[in-house]
């Protein structure tokens, strides 16, 4: 018995929720008193799939193949659902982001599993195996029991956190059949300037309050700032002044970052939906009755155009100061 990570693998190199898959993977098995496994595939160095180790995998099954970088969900599934069988894994762990909502039912399937979308905090071990996941739009919270033999759990990414120490994974290619691509990726466009939103540890986003796109700079100077990624609402993305891989919320993208602000966004109920795991949450609005308040950690009232400006400032002369 042991426990099997999924490893997503992007241009040759370990994308970083699955340092936190990793990191859970091991910390449930120390739990169950076994051995925490990786399974990646695509292309990438035998070094950097190694260093996985560091994250707590004892070893690492890699399958080479140029095909699998087409990411396609239903041949990836059946070759880590064959890893799973090999290495004796009865637990597999995903990250719940694009690839592991669209893997992990599939995955479940073939290995006859309970699976849990969404989980936030380690398995109770104790007397079964049961998981904590968010539920009713992240308004709440249920704890799942599993009572099949096979369990498959994708994790909220930054829910559990990168666990890093040392040590060094070792890396065997795995003997898998590659079944053809249903799909065929013809071009990637990579925002090399950007960080992304999926992986961020810092949001800033804004709403319809900014009137018009024209005044996003000073957004994204605080972006620039903090090192952060930036973000917008439905509204805002409905009407073209920010791309729509920016919007977040129930019918957007689902983020859960260590920091989110909040700039000129009213905080209806479905952009909450898709930012309440934050961890911190900064709100700037100017109407002191805006839903969104009622979730901040921290919030000022005040018109974002006065505001921001001068929080950008006060950052620019604290980071000026701390180097």
């Amino acid at each position: 018995m042991s426990v099997l990570a999924y490893i997503e693998l992007s241009e040759g190199k370990v994308k970083k929720a699955s340092f936190e898959t990793a990191s859970y993977a091991a910390a449930t098995a120390q739990k169950l008193g076994t051995e925490a496994i990786g399974v990646a595939l695509g292309t990438a160095d035998s070094s950097v799939l190694a260093e996985l180790g560091q994250y707590g995998l004892s070893k690492v099954l890699h399958v080479d193949n140029a095909q699998l970088n087409n990411n396609d969900s239903k041949v990836d599934a059946k070759i880590v659902a064959e890893a799973a069988q090999q290495a004796g894994a009865n637990v597999v762990i995903l990250s719940h982001n694009y690839a592991g909502k669209a893997l992990a039912p599939r995955l479940a399937v073939r290995l006859k599993a309970g699976l849990v979308a969404g989980a936030t905090e380690l398995p109770e071990t104790d007397g079964g195996f049961s998981v904590v996941k968010t539920a009713f739009s992240s308004k709440g919270f249920a704890k799942i029991g599993f009572k099949t033999d096979n369990k498959v759990v994708s994790i909220v990414p930054n829910s559990f956190g990168v666990q890093k120490g040392e040590g060094s994974a070792s890396v065997e290619a795995l003997s898998a059949s590659v079944d053809a691509p249903s799909l065929t990726v013809k071009e990637r466009v990579k925002l090399s300037d950007k960080i992304s939103l999926t992986e961020a540890d810092l949001v800033v986003s804004g709403g319809r309050g900014l009137r018009g796109p024209e005044n996003w700079g000073m957004i994204e100077e605080m972006a620039d700032i903090l090192g952060a990624a930036t973000a917008c609402s439905r509204a805002v993305a409905d009407v073209d002044w920010r791309p729509h891989h920016e919007h977040v919320g129930q019918t957007g993208i689902a983020i859960s970052p260590n920091l989110y602000v909040a700039i000129a966004i009213s905080g209806a109920i479905q952009h909450l939906a898709g930012v309440s795991s934050s961890k911190t949450i900064v709100v700037i609005n100017k109407d002191p009755e805006a839903p969104f308040f009622k979730a901040a950690d921290y919030g000022i009232v005040g018109d974002a155009f006065e505001v921001v400006p001068k929080l950008n400032e006060a950052l620019k002369n604290f980071k000026a100061s701390a180097n």
